[in-house]
């Protein structure tokens, strides 16, 4: 493979638009995806794919059965997603979400706070992987003495975060 560092760096604009899940079973996915989380059906093809998505917009998260219809996951030490990540706007709305997985009976494998973000890590029906977060203001960023940005894993305290404010209705 070629280098390609003589290419300028990506359109500061640029984001990731949506992710598409090769589901076992569409209303399985529809139920974690819509009922747990809490996104809304933009559109459906019958029972083969679904689009979900939050605040209007046609869809972030696309799930189908084209390919994968009662399949089952790949193996853990496959190439593949590692985990598709959901961004809430506020700390409260993360509590919120937190709290309708915990009603739901979901388990929550990880919890970390990275500096910039706060992040909960769980499974999917089909065992994709699957990280809420929020991001801190960029102004309190963890930074180095020379400004660069200084990341790190640390333990999210779970409690302290379900004691954040309820997300407005």
């Amino acid at each position: 493979m070629n280098s390609c560092e003589h290419f300028k760096p990506i359109a500061p604009g640029v984001t990731i638009g949506h992710v598409h899940l090769k589901v076992a079973d569409l209303e399985r996915a529809l139920a974690f995806y819509r009922g747990v989380l809490g996104f809304e059906l933009t559109q459906r093809f019958g029972s083969q794919a679904a689009f979900v998505s939050s605040g209007g917009y046609h869809h972030h998260i696309g799930l189908n059965t084209w390919e994968s219809g009662g399949g089952a996951p790949p193996p853990q030490k496959a190439t593949g997603l590692y985990h598709l990540a959901i961004h809430y706007p506020t700390r409260a709305a993360l509590a919120d979400a937190l709290r309708r997985v915990l009603a739901a009976g979901i388990e929550i494998e990880g919890a970390s706070d990275h500096g910039v973000s706060e992040a909960l890590y769980l499974q999917d029906p089909d065992n994709n992987g699957v990280e809420l977060y929020w991001d801190r203001p960029k102004e309190q960023w963890p930074r180095t003495p020379d400004g660069r940005l200084d990341m790190f894993t640390r333990h999210l305290d779970l409690e302290g975060l379900l004691k954040e404010s309820p997300s407005p209705a």
